[in-house]
């Protein structure tokens, strides 16, 4: 018996270190950064801001594509949460530049995000309406968001995004120095 108790706890001691070396990649993969931003204010960091100072029912705003240059590197590449500028897209925000899709994800049953949220995951458009990257906007789930669904934050993000295209030009632009 004492053979079958080694070999079962070599299995699962086995086990467990491949599992926390899957676990370990997992979490460095989701910090990686693919893409250094310039070390000039770019276009695309100040619509960030403009629309953080207008905008207090949003926790956040993120700008997601491919930087000019890079082939299918996707990358947060402005936004409200300066440390993640630069991280690798997850596969839904890769979806939404490359599909055209918006996600509307009520983060429902959530025990591990810090604060309550409402995130909207919506195609960015130029000033021609060509989708161009992704926006991420996540509102604030507090006393003033009572009674507020799934309707009232697409139609508040779609109309934010859309009030945007107008002051894109081009995807390019969003990378340009701020003047």
């Amino acid at each position: 018996m004492k053979p079958l108790k080694k070999i079962a706890f070599a299995a699962i001691f086995g086990a467990l270190c491949v599992a926390s070396l899957w676990t370990a990649e997992a979490v460095h993969a989701e910090n990686t950064k693919n893409w250094t931003p310039p070390s000039h204010k770019i276009y695309a960091q100040t619509l960030s801001d403009q629309i953080m100072a207008q905008h207090p029912e949003l926790l956040s705003v993120t700008f997601h594509g491919v930087p000019p240059g890079a082939t299918d590197q996707y990358t947060m590449f402005a936004g409200s949460y300066p440390d993640r500028i630069g991280n690798a897209d997850d596969p839904d925000d890769i979806d939404i530049s490359k599909k055209g899709i918006t996600i509307v994800d009520p983060r429902w049953h959530r025990a591990n995000d810090p604060v309550k949220k409402f995130v909207m995951m919506l195609p960015l458009r130029d000033a021609s309406g060509e989708n161009i990257g992704e926006i991420v906007m996540a509102y604030k789930i507090d006393a003033n968001s009572a009674g507020k669904g799934e309707k009232d934050y697409f139609l508040a993000s779609t109309a934010l995004r859309d009030s945007l295209e107008k002051q894109i030009p081009s995807y390019a632009a969003l990378y340009q120095p701020t003047k």
